[in-house]
């Protein structure tokens, strides 16, 4: 019986593939982009559309979402990368199962739930959201951060320790870099969470494209809701897309 080896794939291939996926992707943005602005051109607009679809407006409103992701997913990677790296060394490394049960319950409460428990006990506005958004989101980041962090094989760690480098040191020129890809998917999860669950933020008068969104389904206009749906889709993919090219350049060569 004849075994037909199959060549393994170089990270310069992988990276090669991702690099072509990255190039596809604004392009593709770019159509959907025109082709929502020449359907809404096309219409005769009313003017409850004509102000809520002006260019102004749907600024303002796009601007507001993305203050609302950058802010809550810089915080979330302020909180939890840290606190998963704390929650791997000794001797906090025993509290690692009630911080994960704890963060787990935030990832089970629906979106709407946090935002509007947030909204009766503490009030509403932007701060709030963002906080609810944390909630939500922290917990990827904050998992896999542990899972990357422990799975850097074992004899790395140790022949960084062998050639003289300190604890952090190896932590910061060895760990870290090599369990980058696993953290970067968690984050990559986490901004979807908050660019879809920004939009309920305009519930809590937070703003941002779920005003487009709430306004086209309480009043029967469907260019507002199109328009807020597909500019949020849109987002969630700029977004995922950046983050990709943020993992190509941090990603370990051969990884």
């Amino acid at each position: 019986m004849t075994v037909t080896a199959v060549p393994e794939r170089t990270g310069d291939e992988t990276a090669g593939r991702s690099l072509a996926g990255l190039l596809v992707t604004p392009v593709f943005l770019a159509a959907v982009s025109a082709a929502l602005y020449l359907y809404v051109r096309g219409l005769d607009l009313d003017a409850i559309e004509r102000r809520s679809l002006g260019r102004s407006e749907i600024t303002h409103q796009f601007l507001q979402h993305v203050r609302l992701v950058a802010v809550s997913t810089a915080l979330v990677l302020a909180i939890a990368v840290p606190l998963g790296v704390l929650l791997t060394r000794p001797p906090l490394d025993r509290l690692s199962a009630p911080f994960l049960a704890l963060a787990n319950v935030g990832q089970a409460v629906p979106s709407i739930g946090v935002l509007v428990l947030l909204a009766v006990t503490v009030g509403i506005g932007f701060q709030k959201a963002v906080v609810a958004l944390i909630l939500v989101s922290a917990l990827p980041v904050l998992r896999n951060t542990m899972v990357g962090l422990r799975g850097v094989d074992r004899s790395l760690i140790e022949a960084g320790r062998g050639i003289g480098l300190s604890r952090a040191a190896v932590l910061f020129r060895v760990e870290l870099p090599l369990a980058v890809p696993v953290i970067l998917a968690s984050v990559r999860v986490a901004v979807i969470l908050n660019v879809g669950s920004a939009t309920l933020a305009a519930f809590t008068n937070a703003g941002g494209l779920g005003d487009l969104i709430n306004t086209g389904i309480s009043l029967n206009r469907t260019p507002i809701l199109l328009t807020g749906s597909v500019l949020t889709a849109v987002l969630a993919m700029a977004a995922d897309w950046l983050i990709g090219i943020v993992e190509l350049v941090l990603r370990p060569r051969g990884l």
